[in-house]
C-alpha cells in the first residue's frame, strides 16, 4: 500500500492558491526512513524560502516501506505533524527500481479528486537528492517559459556536455512533466529495464520510448559544490538554481551564507544574533 500526505507542511505557495493557471511543482527528495535529522534540517531550508507568486511548490520526502518498530512510531509522528512524506511500496535499494516506483506511483497517489481538483495535479515532478540545495524562486523562473508537456529538465551528464539529447540528467535533481510520469506508469519499457544506475536508466527509458522531445539543460545554474574542484563544479553565483554535494554542515553553511538566507530575520528583544 502506498501512503502519502495530501496537505504539505513544506508547501511554498503564492497568495492565490486556487488559481488553475499557476505553475504546480512537486519536489520529491529521495531519502531513507532513519534520516530524521536530515529531514528536519531540510524542512528549515525549504520552509523558510519565500512564497513564489503564481506557483505552488510541494516538497515531500520519499522512501520505501518502513522496516523497524521505531520507524513506525517516529515516521508516523512526522506525518501527523508535517504531512510531507510519501512511503512507496518497495524495499530500500540502490539501482533496483526505487526511481521507477517513485514516478510510476504518482499518477495514482495524486489522481483527480475533491482534494485534488486540477489536472494535472502537478505540471512538473522533480526527483532530488537530499544533499542538494534548490532555490525555489530561481527554479520557478526558469520553468515559466518552458513547455508543460514532454519535458525533461536538469543538469546534463557527462559534466562537459551541454547537449541534453545525448545522455541523461544528473541525479542531483531532474524534473519531468506530468505526462511523462503517466507514461512511465503505463509503458512496458521501464518495467522491463529497472536495474542499473537509476538516473542513467531513466534517460534510457526516455530514449527508447521516444519521449521528452523538449529538453532543458540547466547547467551552469545547477552544479556541484565548488570544492574540491572538478569538471562538474562551479563557483557559487547569483544565477544558481541548485547546488549539489553538500555532504557536510560546513558546505551547507557556506552555501546558505552566500545566498544570505537569514536576511529576513526580524529584530526582536527575544534574541541576539551578532
Amino acid at each position: 500500500m502506498t501512503n502519502s500526505s495530501t496537505t504539505n507542511f513544506l508547501s511554498v505557495n503564492s497568495s492565490s492558491l486556487s488559481a488553475n493557471n499557476e505553475i504546480r511543482i512537486l519536489i520529491g527528495i529521495l531519502t531513507l526512513p532513519d534520516q530524521y535529522q536530515k529531514r528536519h534540517f531540510l524542512r528549515l531550508i525549504y520552509g523558510t524560502q519565500s512564497p513564489t507568486m503564481g506557483a505552488k511548490i510541494d516538497v515531500k520526502f520519499v522512501f520505501c516501506n518502513l522496516t523497524k518498530e521505531d520507524q513506525k512510531v517516529l515516521v508516523a509522528l512526522e506525518i501527523m505533524r508535517y504531512d510531507d512524506i510519501i512511503i512507496l511500496n518497495c524495499q530500500e535499494n540502490m539501482n533496483k527500481g526505487k526511481t521507477y516506483t517513485y514516478f510510476s506511483s504518482l499518477p495514482e497517489i495524486f489522481s483527480t479528486s475533491d482534494d485534488q481538483p486540477y489536472y494535472p495535479p502537478y505540471h512538473y515532478i522533480m526527483k532530488a537528492d537530499d544533499d542538494t540545495y534548490i532555490r525555489l524562486e530561481s527554479l520557478v523562473q526558469s520553468l515559466r517559459p518552458l513547455p508543460r508537456e514532454d519535458l525533461y529538465y536538469g543538469y546534463v551528464i557527462p559534466c562537459p556536455s551541454m547537449d541534453p539529447f545525448v545522455h541523461y540528467m544528473s541525479g542531483m535533481g531532474y524534473l519531468v512533466s506530468w505526462d511523462i510520469a503517466e507514461w512511465i506508469k503505463e509503458s512496458d519499457i521501464p518495467k522491463t529495464h529497472l536495474e542499473g544506475p537509476e538516473d542513467k536508466v531513466f534517460g534510457e527509458w526516455l530514449r527508447d520510448g521516444h519521449r521528452a522531445r523538449h529538453r532543458y539543460n540547466a547547467k551552469w545554474s545547477m552544479y556541484n559544490f565548488p570544492e574540491p574542484p572538478t569538471r562538474c563544479t562551479h563557483e557559487l553565483w547569483p544565477e544558481t538554481i541548485a547546488v549539489h554535494l553538500l555532504k557536510n554542515q560546513e558546505k551547507w553553511i557556506q552555501t546558505l551564507n552566500y545566498f544570505n538566507v537569514t536576511r529576513d530575520l526580524k529584530p526582536s528583544k527575544l534574541y541576539h544574533i551578532p
